[in-house]
């Protein structure tokens, strides 16, 4: 029998590594995945800004020393940074049940990395940790 062969194009489809990640969880803690955070121009610090009347999150790069300026500390193995923005949560009354993932997060035409609540899904990713903690433990059991 001959092989017949057919190409799978590759498309334009980027890897997730590629794609803008950002989450924030409700202790306040805005995560942006490596690529996020060089697109920004790797910056020290952010201003953070708030949009009440669209319910948008901006972060803008800044120096650090910047007065307001929110530090970008290094987060995981992989070039991720994190940015502490409790205080945000606490003026504007911002209140998370769980980890969000801001699937659209863009950065505009001013540099700044936007990110709409009324879009925010909450994370599978947040729970898959979870879940392999349960998996790893031991079955209880039960006493008749």
């Amino acid at each position: 029998m001959k092989a017949q062969w057919t190409l799978v194009p590759r498309g334009d489809v980027a890897t997730a590594a590629a794609r803008l990640y950002v989450s924030m969880n409700p202790k306040g803690e805005i995560s942006l995945n490596r690529t996020a955070y060089q697109r920004m121009g790797a910056p020290a610090a952010f201003l953070l800004l708030f949009d009440r009347v669209n319910s948008r999150i901006a972060l803008k790069p800044t120096a650090a020393a910047m007065r307001n300026a929110y530090p970008a500390r290094k987060f995981g193995r992989h070039g991720g940074h994190v940015v502490r923005a409790l205080r945000l949560f606490i003026e504007f009354g911002i209140e998370l049940p769980e980890v969000v993932e801001f699937k659209d997060a863009e950065i505009d035409q001013d540099g700044q990395l936007i990110l709409d609540l009324r879009t925010a899904k909450v994370s599978r990713r947040a729970h898959s940790g979870s879940r392999r903690k349960q998996a790893g433990k031991p079955a209880t059991k039960t006493q008749a």
